[in-house]
């Protein structure tokens, strides 16, 4: 997902373009977007879903950051940081 390969099937694709729509237009989707994403197989209920996992994510996230939580010993072998786009 991080290096964008492509996913094995079309509707994780959809998925995978909802969800990074949702996050970089901040919820403010067009009618296509949200046919496309139907059209995929998905319901309302699945784009409540997405909207929970981002919002806890986020939450997550700001929260450590102020913090300054260290990430667990356990998961460090999964840190990961941003390719540069240069």
């Amino acid at each position: 997902m991080r290096d964008e390969t492509p996913l094995p099937t079309s509707k994780l694709e959809a998925l995978r373009d909802f969800t990074l729509a949702m996050v970089r237009q901040r919820g403010e989707l067009e009618s296509t977007q949200m046919q496309d994403f139907y059209a995929a197989g998905y319901t309302q209920q699945n784009v409540l879903e997405i909207i929970l996992g981002l919002s806890q994510k986020v939450m997550s996230n700001y929260t450590n950051h102020i913090a300054q939580t260290p990430v667990d010993e356990a998961f460090k072998r999964f840190s990961w940081t941003k390719k540069s786009s240069r």
